[in-house]
């Protein structure tokens, strides 16, 4: 019954109420720093209802189980991966030993629902953009979890979520320390590219490749992967709120001191598309592998050495 209340309340109610926020935030702050005034609050829900309400098309060419299996199983990876960290924050005991491990899993999995749609969907368009997806989650895989060995090396080699929020609740943020710090600007980084949002909306740029592996997609399967990408958009600040800043309490203001961290990462990440232009996918792969890399393994050396 519990298991059954943070994947479903939580894992899904919870995240997707609180991602499609994300997005208005995302949108709303897009639009001032443009000048203009931005859509209503509801507008994200209202996008999501029109994309349910509409005809689902799928191509002759497509692979129709994995055409339809795609999103479903980037969504359902981002709910188990959401119902881990809420319940790590809700109670430090839950959890299991390795569940770090299982989120680095989980986290990934979206990203390989995308590359499997691109492919499947028949399109030449569509497979080059998964196929600049898959180059992308080569590249910037390694720094990630790089960045996400810090607060297990500072904690003493705990791999339990649970552990590491305990940690911090006794120790403070991993992110007052100059190796969480660094680690923190890996993940943000990482966390761009995850996104696909500008610099690294390689594999969906518009102006080259329409909507990139989702060309072929429309109505509820489209519907199912925007829902995903949204509940993204809060669960990665919300993993590195829960990684580097502390944890998140979901209790009274402790909830809502939480909520304003996410916003923050949210926000930033919203400035830096707004303020960078799109790279091409060799360039991505090079900053990736080279400059965070080297930050990434910066920021372990000086957790081992206790910076």
């Amino acid at each position: 019954m519990i298991e059954a209340y943070y994947l479903i309340a939580l894992g899904f109610g919870a995240t997707a109420a609180l991602g499609l926020a994300a997005s208005w935030i995302d949108r709303k702050v897009t639009a001032r720093l443009q000048y203009r005034v931005g859509p209503p609050l509801l507008q994200p829900l209202t996008d999501l209802v029109k994309l349910m309400g509409k005809e689902t098309t799928v191509p002759s060419t497509a692979t129709r189980p994995v055409f339809f299996a795609a999103p479903l199983t980037g969504l359902s990876a981002v709910m188990v991966a959401s119902a881990v960290v809420w319940a790590a924050n809700a109670n430090a005991q839950s959890g299991f030993v390795g569940d770090w491990i299982v989120l680095i899993y989980l986290l990934v999995m979206p990203s390989l629902a995308m590359i499997a749609a691109g492919f499947a969907s028949g399109n030449p368009v569509a497979s080059l953009g998964a196929s600049r997806e898959m180059k992308l989650v080569l590249s910037y895989e390694l720094p990630f979890v790089l960045a996400l060995l810090v607060p297990v090396i500072l904690s003493g080699g705990s791999i339990r979520l649970g552990a590491l929020v305990e940690f911090q609740r006794e120790s403070g943020a991993v992110a007052g320390n100059l190796s969480g710090l660094l680690a923190l600007l890996v993940v943000i980084l990482v966390t761009q590219a995850k996104l696909a949002l500008v610099p690294f909306d390689i594999p969906e740029a518009e102006t080259e490749l329409a909507e990139g592996p989702l060309i072929e997609y429309s109505g509820p399967l489209l519907g199912t992967f925007r829902l995903m990408r949204n509940m993204m958009l809060f669960l990665l600040p919300f993993v590195a709120v829960t990684l580097y800043w502390g944890g998140a309490s979901l209790s009274g203001w402790g909830f809502l001191w939480a909520f304003l961290k996410v916003v923050a990462l949210v926000a930033v990440t919203t400035v830096i598309r707004n303020t960078n232009p799109r790279v091409r996918i060799d360039q991505a792969m090079r900053f990736f592998w080279g400059p965070v890399t080297v930050l990434a393994a910066a920021s372990v050396v000086l957790a081992l050495v206790g910076a």
